[in-house]
């Protein structure tokens, strides 16, 4: 009967390796791979050049595979070499991330919100309603990053962000949402543009004029480029721009007319010899909502942000 070879284990090889590099032997590492030069990363690193040969020896002992190629000129960096380089690189990153968290913490930052938001909410509405939070817990670190509506809905459900700020438009699929605030699209027009006398204008009628437009991801464009698909028509458009302040600027240099919310116009506008048309399309009210996994799976202070900002909600015309 033939026998059974035993299954090796590499948990020892693993336990070994935990406890023979350490992050000094890394940060040398990285510093003979930038400077070239055993040398010099000693002198940069302010180690004797022995016992920093010895730490690059003992690391090779360890992983059991050779790191450089040694010249009389310098070292470079064997195959093997270039993949700890990048696995180095990236934990010593992660380290300096630990401090600068736990620094956070020691100077009394308590707690940590992730939050993806359109540009809606962050230009008309999150300047208004953060500060009544951070009054009541000045120890709160915000994370806030701008994102297009769907992308906010994937990062959420993705974990990139506990909170997520988006069109009511948007599929938001299997994530809690909450109405948080309404805005109304208007169409922005020089105060010398024929538009600009009119009261209200529906979209259909603003076809006619070159266009400003937002970036092809935002909710405003793909609604407004649907809703010229359905009367049959094309948007003229002559440009497409990251922001409502650059939306302004457009219109403002003569480039065409464009669409967006009637609070970002109140904000961005002054002094710009702008005028804000009401749109007359039912579409032109739109609702932003809070989004959300798991409301009972996010920290404490998640659900404060959460509950704080369900709270600030109101209707604006």
């Amino acid at each position: 009967m033939q026998k059974t070879q035993p299954i090796r284990s590499n948990v020892p090889y693993k336990i070994d390796l935990v406890r023979r590099i350490d992050l000094t032997t890394l940060q040398l590492f990285v510093a003979i791979c930038e400077e070239g030069n055993l040398t010099r990363a000693s002198q940069r690193e302010a180690i004797a050049p022995s016992a920093v040969s010895k730490r690059m020896h003992d690391l090779e002992q360890a992983l059991q595979v050779a790191l450089f190629e040694r010249h009389p000129s310098g070292m470079t960096l064997t195959p093997a070499g270039e993949s700890l380089l990048h696995h180095a690189r990236v934990t010593l990153l992660n380290i300096e991330k630990i401090a600068v968290d736990m620094a956070e913490y020691a100077r009394g930052v308590r707690g940590h919100v992730r939050m993806l938001a359109n540009l809606s909410s962050i230009v008309e509405f999150l300047p208004d309603d953060l500060p009544g939070f951070f009054n009541s817990h000045e120890l709160v670190r915000l994370d806030l990053q701008e994102r297009p509506s769907a992308e906010v809905v994937r990062g959420v459900e993705e974990g990139v962000a506990d909170i997520g700020i988006c069109s009511a438009d948007v599929s938001t699929r299997s994530l809690e949402r909450y109405s948080y605030r309404r805005d109304r699209l208007v169409i922005v027009v020089r105060s010398d543009h024929p538009l600009s006398r009119a009261t209200q204008v529906s979209f259909a009628d603003t076809l006619d004029y070159d266009h400003v437009g937002l970036f092809a991801t935002s909710s405003i464009y793909l609604r407004s480029q649907y809703t010229a698909q359905q009367i049959g028509k094309s948007i003229r458009l002559r440009v497409h721009v990251p922001g409502f302040d650059a939306v302004c600027r457009m219109v403002q240099a003569g480039m065409g007319i464009g669409l967006i919310p009637n609070r970002a116009f109140a904000v961005l506008s002054q002094g710009m010899n702008l005028t804000a048309v009401e749109l007359s399309d039912e579409w032109a009210d739109r609702e932003l909502v809070l989004v959300a996994r798991d409301p009972a799976g996010l920290s404490a202070t998640s659900r404060l942000m959460l509950n704080h900002l369900r709270c600030s909600r109101s209707t604006v015309h």
